[in-house]
């Protein structure tokens, strides 16, 4: 058993977040310190600490990330401008939270990189 994160306290509702969507699979919930005016994560509710740890069992919860980016991207009406998705892996990869997790970033040009 992998240790739980601050993202698994939010999945269960131990600690508060704007949540914009939670199924079994995954919870999406604005970032607190966001780097754009967008700025969601979404997060696979099982813990998975990274994309290294990935197995084919993860494959659904995988995919419905990617389903409620686009999802949740129209919803904030970012989809047509465009917006960035972003998932670290590792140290130098710059994973702060050894809990897979998505970014989604938009409102404004993002430029080549986020800095």
């Amino acid at each position: 058993m992998y240790k739980q994160t601050i993202f698994s306290r939010i999945i269960s509702r131990k600690m508060l977040a704007d949540i914009l969507y939670q199924d079994h699979l995954v919870t999406a919930f604005r970032d607190i310190k966001p780097q754009a005016p967008i700025h969601i994560i979404i997060v696979t509710n099982k813990l998975i600490p990274t994309v290294n740890d990935v197995n084919a069992r993860d494959e659904i919860a995988l995919g419905r990330l990617f389903l409620m980016a686009a999802k949740i991207a129209k919803q904030e009406s970012i989809s047509d401008d465009g917006y960035r998705l972003i998932i670290n892996c590792n140290h130098h990869g710059g994973q702060e939270i050894y809990h897979l997790h998505m970014h989604l970033l938009g409102g404004r040009p993002l430029g080549p990189l986020i800095t």
